[in-house]
């Protein structure tokens, strides 16, 4: 704020200015009003009033007396950026070269990476040349290469595990605390197919012969399954991977920290945390064994599976409402943590 004294000598010094001096300072703080009335926490300068200030500076010496609202320095600012932009508008080259491929065009060749993530630019050129499109194969290569390598290399995984989902096997570890503070390692293998749990065991010390022997227990001589994903854990040495490939099995390992292309089981693993692990603790080593196996059995016949159509790994029967004298009645599984639902008749 402005002291009373210097207010009061600035209001009279009007007294004695130009009218055209008092009329251009009216002008500057009725803008400068206009834009303080506008519902704004902080104001914000439009576009026309930076322009009002640019050109009130040529025209008036003494505009920077009556600013209030911004610095004097912010509107030179401004007219340097005006400046820059005009010469910028005023000096840009003209396009030269070959024109750029019609947008038509563009979203053609993204649909066809997209929808056939095995193609390469020969073939979409060939398809987009059917279809009457006159352009080089150079041209598709060039705007080929701009689209995202890893999207098309989720697609292509994503597109064998969904070919292959009734013949494919995965297997994982993940490590559980227990009440004195030991961390057992728990191995499953999971199938694609119905999500069912193959098998589980849990131990401190997974060696290459435990999990050979625990691969044993899972697949029976005449296993459907044709392949196996694993990853590059050092516990999966050449004795797991000779096993399975006895076992008429290929395995196949994901590429380092990439979690995603072993979706199904670290997708149970974390369904097994949220549902369970997160809820109690274990003992020791035998009591972790007995509360898996138990999250299991809940997991195949009551829990309902979105990939599987709202459907249990077991194939859980649909249950309709028999008569209006039934009543709806919960059963406890594990420990109370869930529950299923049925009809009951009434006693």
């Amino acid at each position: 704020m402005m002291p009373f004294s210097l207010t009061f000598f600035s209001s009279l010094s009007a007294f004695f200015r130009s009218r055209y001096s008092l009329s251009l300072e009216i002008l500057a703080l009725r803008q400068q009003l206009c834009v303080l009335k506008r519902k704004h926490p902080r104001p914000r300068l439009r576009i026309q009033d930076r322009l009002f200030w640019i050109f009130l500076c040529r025209l008036w010496s003494a505009w920077g007396d009556v600013l209030i609202i911004v610095k004097p320095q912010t509107v030179v600012a401004w007219h340097r950026a005006g400046f820059r932009l005009f010469w910028r508008l005023r000096s840009r080259a003209k396009q030269l070269g070959r024109p750029k491929i019609d947008a038509q065009v563009r979203v053609l060749i993204r649909r066809m990476v997209e929808e056939n993530p095995t193609w390469g630019a020969p073939r979409v050129h060939g398809e987009l040349l059917k279809l009457g499109f006159n352009l080089s194969e150079r041209t598709v290569s060039r705007y080929f290469r701009s689209l995202s390598p890893r999207g098309r290399a989720r697609k292509l995984w994503a597109t064998f595990l969904r070919n292959h989902r009734e013949v494919l096997a995965a297997m994982d570890f993940f490590t559980v605390p227990t009440l004195t503070f030991r961390v057992p390692y728990c191995f499953f293998v999971i199938e694609h197919g119905r999500r069912k749990i193959l098998h589980l065991n849990v131990t401190e010390h997974p060696t290459g012969p435990w999990i050979v022997q625990q691969l044993r227990e899972a697949f029976a001589e005449s296993s459907p399954y044709r392949y196996a994903i694993l990853d590059r854990d050092g516990k999966f040495g050449e004795g797991v991977t000779d096993f399975l490939i006895g076992s008429g099995m290929k395995p196949t390992r994901i590429s380092p920290r990439s979690p995603w292309q072993n979706g199904v089981a670290e997708g149970w693993i974390g369904s097994c945390r949220r549902e369970l692990l997160d809820h109690v603790i274990a003992f020791n080593e035998a009591h972790l064994r007995g509360l898996l196996r138990d999250y299991i059995s809940y997991y195949h016949a009551d829990r309902i599976h979105d990939s599987l159509d709202k459907d249990a790994p077991a194939m859980r029967p649909v249950s309709p409402k028999p008569e209006q004298s039934v009543r709806l009645v919960s059963f406890p599984r594990i420990g109370g943590l869930h529950h299923r639902y049925d009809w009951q008749k009434a006693a």
